[in-house]
């Protein structure tokens, strides 16, 4: 049984620390490219299709029940660059789709199971901010958050029913089930220090990886490719979502408010293990893993403490160790991309696996 979480005073804001421009600028060429461009490449490769999948969100999220779309476009209007359905748009033109709006659909599908993990994980982790602005719990409370959440799922449901493929069912399904299986792996390993980076792993693959992954896959359903095209985008999706986490971690110590979008140190004050944590905690003396004990494991923190973990993690390397894993599995997206024959968009969607790795700048 899961202990109950002790409650802590919230820290203050803790801005960006110098020691992550020192970082960035030692990363490979490659991973330093402007990120902003190339992800805007991506995203102008697929404008129409991505018109027309924002246009199906909106017609999606009306219903009678008024609060329903009046939470669900506050989080919207939070903004966010719509990665994933960009990925789910880009994949099927990669494979060649020409059929129709079947990968517009199943785009908006996999923003809404997206968009409701949001509601959900900001209920869980109590957040207040979610991209800048107060999160939706904050302003309609939690009651409405989770189930205009559930909502949401049920319409990315009906949309994958409507598809009318049982392969896309079949991935999407699993999909939704891997994240909730990922929330609660989360919840099980944290404050606990003795969790394993495999085990880190496994969190991350299912929480996050899971659903870029899906959102590729079936890129190449729609498109009816053989299997290793099918494979090879469920694997880049993959990787490249386990970069993207595997940052966002970092940044939660080495990013500052405006930046990060939420209330920097949120991992810390909850007591998640992340990678950083475990490699500072790895990497430090006893007086140090003392500290993660008392900090993490006991949930006993003062407002000096977020100061304090982030210069154990500039003294032990943990960010850079992080961003080193990042920057593997990133270069491990390029290369599932290699079956497919070079062309504007395969290059595109190379260097968005670049710009996730890049968003430490």
């Amino acid at each position: 049984m899961v202990p109950p979480r002790k409650r802590r005073a919230k820290t203050a804001i803790h801005p960006r620390r110098e020691f992550i421009l020192g970082i960035v600028s030692n990363l490979p060429a490659e991973i330093t490219v402007p990120g902003e461009d190339a992800l805007t490449v991506l995203t102008r490769h697929v404008s129409l299709d991505m018109t027309a999948c924002n246009a199906a969100i909106l017609a999606r999220m009306d219903s009678p029940v008024a609060l329903i779309p009046q939470l669900a476009a506050h989080i919207v209007a939070a903004g966010g660059k719509r990665l994933r359905p960009v990925l789910t748009l880009a994949s099927a033109r990669l494979c060649g789709y020409a059929g129709g709006l079947r990968h517009v659909n199943l785009a908006a599908c996999v923003e809404f199971i997206h968009t409701a993990t949001l509601l959900h994980d900001d209920v869980v982790d109590e957040s207040q901010l979610r991209r800048g602005l107060a999160s939706a719990n904050a302003v309609f409370g939690n009651k409405a958050s989770v189930l205009v959440g559930d909502f949401l799922f049920a319409r990315a449901f009906q949309l994958m029913v409507a598809d009318g493929s049982l392969d896309v069912l079949r991935i999407l399904s699993a999909a939704a089930a891997t994240i909730a299986e990922g929330e609660v792996l989360q919840l099980v390993t944290q404050n606990d220090l003795t969790t394993t980076e495999d085990r880190y792993l496994d969190v991350i693959k299912g929480k996050t990886a899971a659903l870029f992954a899906a959102a590729c896959e079936v890129g190449a359903v729609v498109a009816d490719r053989p299997e290793p095209e099918a494979v090879a985008l469920r694997n880049y999706g993959m990787h490249l979502g386990i970069a993207f986490q595997l940052v966002d971690d970092a940044l939660d110590y080495a990013a500052d408010q405006a930046t990060l979008g939420k209330t920097v140190g949120d991992d810390f004050r909850e007591g998640k293990v992340t990678l950083p944590v475990l490699a500072a905690y790895a990497g430090s003396d006893e007086t140090g893993r003392a500290f993660w004990r008392r900090t993490i494991e006991d949930s006993e923190q003062t407002e000096a403490d977020l100061d304090e973990a982030m210069r154990l993690m500039a003294e032990t390397g943990a960010i850079r160790i992080t961003l080193d894993r990042a920057a593997a599995f990133a270069g491990r997206a390029k290369a599932d991309l290699a079956i497919f024959p070079d062309s504007d968009l395969r290059s595109a969607l190379m260097g968005v696996a670049d710009y996730t790795v890049s968003r430490v700048r």
